[in-house]
């Protein structure tokens, strides 16, 4: 079952991000890896700037994905499942069911460049790598300039999106 998540679920969030993302070590750059990932107060700023739903377990939260309109755009933020829990589909139904309240044209995912896996999920549902990502990840994101030369940004064209509303 999805849901979106309240400002109840920041400690369910907060360690499904945390246990999940320790498949980046010795992964991404050394520099850019550190426990925890998502510090609390990084992820109570992102929770101020995004929604998040979660997919639901045995009514625990096991996985999440965050969407964030900015702009002309809607972005992923944020999708992380739960090591036990990965590989059986949950991402898949996230995505289509964010997928369904994007009210932009263009969905984009940024992600570490070296995760192949994360490239991999989102090819597989139709997003392309853009080209311009570099311009894209300084519009759309506020990271740092070392996290622009060591990302990649995806990109989908959503079909129907005049008739989908992001909920807030």
């Amino acid at each position: 079952m999805i849901r979106k998540c309240t400002k109840k679920d920041f400690g369910c969030i907060y360690s499904i991000v945390n246990q999940a993302a320790r498949a980046y070590e010795g992964v991404i750059p050394p520099d850019r890896y550190h426990q925890p990932y998502m510090p609390a107060e990084e992820l109570e700023q992102e929770m101020r700037r995004m929604t998040f739903y979660g997919w639901l377990e045995d009514g625990e939260l096991v996985g999440v994905m965050g969407l964030e309109p900015v702009k002309d755009v809607t972005l992923i933020r944020h999708a992380y499942i739960l090591p036990a829990w990965q590989r059986k589909g949950i991402g898949t139904k996230l995505l289509k069911y964010c997928e369904g309240l994007v009210a932009t044209k263009r969905l984009l995912v940024g992600t570490w460049a070296d995760v192949g896996w994360a490239i991999d999920f989102y090819e597989k549902h139709g997003f392309r790598l853009m080209p311009d990502k570099d311009e894209l990840l300084k519009t759309y994101w506020d990271i740092p300039g070392r996290q622009v030369d060591t990302s990649v940004v995806l990109g989908l064209e959503v079909k129907g999106f005049i008739l989908n509303k992001v909920s807030s």
